[in-house]
């Protein structure tokens, strides 16, 4: 009896299937065994010293989970040295951190370290192929171009939308306390009590300060950095705004286990899309059409002036990107689609990191009355400041002038940057080797076998071995800043539970005679902090950043004073976001009692 041909062809099909199966099977077999078996064996990291675990055991809640992650960095680097290694994914993943500024200098200034491929996927999905998702000489050539976008010229340029939007923000607060409401929305349960309450309230109105401080940063970064008008203060529907705000909030939850998934495979995501992919990428449907109309409509601009020899005056960071693209090397010059990933990243940055490190200042300035009546008398001294003179966009009084004076205001400066110590945007970082390397250190090691690796001489680490880089630790580090790196002098600790987050507050008058350890060359951070990174990979836009802040805390203070309204705790999720104990599925908030200053 003969075989039909079909017949024939299927089971040939199913044969060539059948083999390609196996042979697929057999090297995933051979790939797991390498991973699991044999690779760890010539790990030089398992000569380290660190906690134990079980094969599969990982350490990522210990390390990265702000809760208990400031124990952990103690307890291990107590226990092992300021270098040591945990558990990735299992004893076949070992990974190695440090608070060794040797390493780390190492480590973010060689080209050897990159960011991994899978955080470079999760950044460029959502903020395009941006500063912070390049590398290699991709990453210099965009690195050169942004810069001049983020110069002490092009800051000061910024502060007059600075002010504008911080007076916004305390006119809309102060429309809220004369009209206040039982709360921000009703579908939120009671608060918790907050670890600390004066004897005597000031202050009754509950703000989500979160909230509304992002809405204010977004809508400066809009003006600042594209001369676009979101109007997010006044009305949360710009088509564009709210894309941006869905989007981040899908990346909040973080990728979970499908989302790993997809970074191996990413035609899981096409055959099987979920909310969060569909809210992501309408989102960026949305973002790149009116990207793409700005793009194009400031390039014929900036081409006019350029072709009627007219100066170019738009300060905004889009416009000074573009002419800086235009005056570059053609052969290295970013395409439209190229300019447009950056925007996504300037707003993500120079909004929600901005945004958090106000509302962290004044989180802990609620809980430290002391302090607040001390740095607002300091602002006070600035007459154009006070409650009866305040600095309008009318006012007689320079903007640029009155930003150079807030600026310098020691206890200010103090203020801010010990919130930004004890409240990084930014949780930690990672990089992996792209080959070989041996590490130097400046703090004896002593390995498991009993042999000191001893300062000045190197560690080896393998290629593909990941490094965590802990910022939060490096800001706590006992061995940097004192005993005291996790206390506030001015308040009793009785105040706190055991266990509460907010053990961790500042001590500002620090900040008057840093130790010799937190200053430059013993502390390569900018600003004295580990908040910014550094290197070839710190934020450009940290100038900006912290004066806004200070803008921001100068126009509000004067006017407002700040109390605890609840237990608030931190979550990582891209960012380092505030959230009311007991109330995670609520998602971040930070809401904080708010009354008219009276003097």
């Amino acid at each position: 009896m003969s075989t039909s041909p079909w017949l024939s062809l299927v089971l040939t099909v199913l044969k060539a299937c059948g083999i390609v199966f196996l042979l697929s099977l057999a090297r995933g077999l051979v790939w797991l065994i390498n991973l699991l078996l044999v690779a760890p064996i010539s790990d030089p990291l398992k000569n380290m010293q660190g906690p134990e675990g079980s094969a599969l055991q990982n350490h990522f809640r210990e390390v990265m989970d702000p809760s208990i992650s400031p124990d952990t960095h103690e307890n291990w680097s107590k226990a092992y040295g300021k270098t040591f290694r945990f558990n990735g994914f299992g004893k076949h993943d070992y990974r190695l951190m440090s608070l060794d500024f040797r390493v780390i200098s190492h480590i973010l200034n060689s080209p050897v370290y990159e960011k991994p491929w899978q955080t470079r996927t999760l950044l460029s999905r959502l903020l395009g192929r941006g500063v912070f998702a390049m590398e290699g000489e991709e990453h210099k050539t965009l690195r050169k171009l942004i810069m001049p976008a983020f110069s002490v010229q092009a800051v000061k340029a910024m502060t007059p939308i600075f002010f504008q939007k911080a007076e916004e923000l305390r006119d809309r607060w102060d429309t809220m306390i004369s009209h206040p409401t039982p709360s921000d929305s009703p579908a939120f349960p009671p608060l918790p009590p907050p670890p600390y309450s004066p004897p005597h309230s000031l202050a009754e109105t509950v703000i989500d300060i979160s909230h509304w401080i992002s809405r204010a940063t977004f809508d400066v970064i809009g003006l600042a950095g594209f001369d676009y008008h979101f109007h997010s203060l006044q009305d949360e529907s710009e088509e564009v705004y709210l894309a941006y705000r869905k989007m981040f909030n899908v990346a909040d939850k973080g990728p979970g286990l499908k989302g790993l998934l997809k970074l191996y495979f990413p035609i899981i995501d096409k055959l099987f899309p979920d909310e969060g992919s569909r809210t992501t990428d309408e989102s960026l449907r949305v973002i790149y059409e009116a990207g793409k109309q700005l793009v194009q409509s400031k390039k014929s601009a900036i081409l006019a002036e350029k072709a009627s020899a007219k100066e170019i005056k738009e300060k905004d960071i889009l416009s000074l990107l573009i002419k800086s693209n235009l005056s570059s090397d053609p052969s290295k010059r970013l395409s439209d689609a190229d300019l447009l990933d950056q925007l996504s990243t300037f707003l993500f940055a120079g909004s929600d990191s901005t945004s958090l490190a106000i509302s962290w200042c004044v989180h802990l300035l609620s809980l430290h009355p002391d302090v607040q009546t001390r740095l607002r008398d300091e602002i006070l001294s600035l007459s154009s400041c006070s409650s009866n003179s305040p600095l309008n966009a009318s006012s007689v009084h320079s903007p640029y002038a009155h930003a150079d004076a807030i600026d310098v205001l020691p206890f200010l400066d103090a203020v801010v940057r010990e919130t930004l110590r004890l409240c990084p945007p930014v949780h930690g970082t990672i990089r992996v080797a792209t080959r070989d390397d041996a590490i130097p250190i400046s703090s004896p090691i002593l390995l498991r076998n009993g042999t000191v690796v001893r300062a000045g001489e190197t560690i080896p680490i393998r290629k593909g071995s990941y490094v965590h880089v802990p910022i939060e630790a490096l800001n706590f580090s006992t061995d940097i800043w004192g005993d005291d790196a996790r206390t506030f002098k001015y308040v009793s600790s009785s105040f706190f539970p055991e266990g509460i987050l907010m053990i961790l507050v500042n001590r500002p008058d620090r900040w008057a005679s840093l130790p010799l350890q937190a200053r430059a060359p013993s502390h390569p951070g900018i600003a004295n902090l580990m908040t910014f990174s550094f290197g070839p990979h710190s934020c450009p836009g940290w100038k900006i950043s912290i004066l806004e802040t200070k803008v921001f805390l100068a126009t509000l203070l004067p006017h407002f004073v700040f109390e605890p309204a609840a237990d608030i705790q931190k979550f990582n999720a891209i960012l380092t976001r505030p959230y009311v104990y007991d109330q995670f599925e609520y998602g971040a908030r930070l809401p904080v009692k708010v009354g008219r200053y009276v003097v």
